[in-house]
């Protein structure tokens, strides 16, 4: 019977996460690289040689209950884009270090260790299993790899093989047929640019202002179905962003300038530019506090000062809103660093 309903509530939480997918037209994993079913390809070979790698599953275990900060974020920013976020909630609950998965995986380690002649062999192991999960792709870095522009332009190559023989002639942009644009997939970065440079694509505007976005959704949609709903949030996302240095800094460059602050290096002139997507934004006033802190910390003289700088924020009452969220996670990077 309990193992009937741990079957149960794993099928339940799969559900979960498959509607989630597929209700933001995120359910298509044939173009994801290889790299993001590693974790599965691990648990699948654990599992099927279970006999010879007991330790190493029990390590493997180990490091995959544990709760981790940014599942706690996630859960909170989730909500705050209008996603259900109610699967990590969920794992926040039953995972946790009391009698959660979390306090089962600890007690496995003592629990198993008797039918194992060697201690130390048997710690080893145990750490090798941990160790698998730091394997492949992972939440933080699948963020920090994410690119807006990058993500369009894919999407775009993908569409090109499909549509390059599916438009008139009549249908120009800077001089060149659409299936001239979309016959290489290497002149998509060019197609894009020529759409913004005829006005087809006004960046920094709602995407409705733009004669290309009408293709997709309005009365008159001529390509009304050709992008999914993922794909047509990432066109509007890319579209309503602003070209330019207004564009937020990706988030590899934003470690890069916490590194430079937690390493005391000194602070060099540079344009400012946005630390944190500002989605959790709920009025003008928060988007220019939001800014006003991204400028202070860009311009710290050191790691010491820009944690000093965000401390009052950490304050129980500031500390849900945006201002404070944005100042918890720029005070936990620098004082990993």
């Amino acid at each position: 019977m309990k193992n009937s309903a741990t079957v149960c509530r794993r099928r339940t939480t799969s559900r979960f996460i498959k509607k989630l997918l597929a209700a933001h037209d995120c359910d298509e994993i044939d173009s994801l690289d290889e790299e993001h079913f590693v974790q599965g390809a691990i648990q699948l070979a654990l599992a099927h040689n279970a006999d010879d790698f007991l330790p190493e599953i029990i390590g493997y275990n180990l490091g995959y209950e544990q709760l981790p900060l940014h599942l706690l974020i996630s859960g909170y920013e989730l909500n705050e884009l209008g996603i259900d976020p109610y699967y990590f909630t969920l794992h926040v609950t039953i995972d946790n270090a009391d009698n959660g998965h979390a306090r089962k995986a600890i007690a496995a380690i003592p629990q198993l260790a008797p039918s194992i002649a060697d201690s130390g062999e048997y710690t080893r192991r145990i750490l090798d299993g941990y160790r698998l999960n730091e394997l492949g792709a992972s939440t933080l870095s699948v963020i920090a790899d994410f690119d807006l522009e990058s993500e369009l332009l894919s999407i775009l190559a993908a569409k090109s093989a499909f549509g390059k023989n599916m438009h008139s002639d009549y249908c120009r942009v800077a001089g060149r047929s659409i299936n001239d644009w979309l016959s290489q997939a290497a002149d998509i970065p060019d197609f894009l640019a020529a759409l913004v440079k005829e006005g087809w694509i006004r960046r920094g505007e709602p995407a409705a202002n733009s004669r290309f976005w009408q293709l997709m959704q309005g009365p008159r949609a001529a390509m009304f179905g050709v992008f999914s709903a993922y794909e047509l949030q990432v066109l509007e996302d890319w579209i309503t962003l602003p070209a330019g240095p207004a564009r937020v800094m990706p988030h590899r460059a934003q470690m890069r300038m916490l590194d430079r602050l937690a390493n005391d290096a000194p602070s060099r002139p540079t344009t400012p530019r946005k630390l944190i997507r500002q989605h959790g934004a709920e009025s003008a006033s928060e988007s220019n506090a939001l800014r006003l802190l991204e400028e202070r910390i860009g311009a710290a003289p050191d790691k010491t000062a820009a944690m000093q700088e965000l401390v009052p924020l950490l304050a129980p009452h500031l500390h849900f809103a945006p201002l404070g969220l944005m100042a918890t996670r720029l005070y936990s990077r620098l004082l990993d660093a």
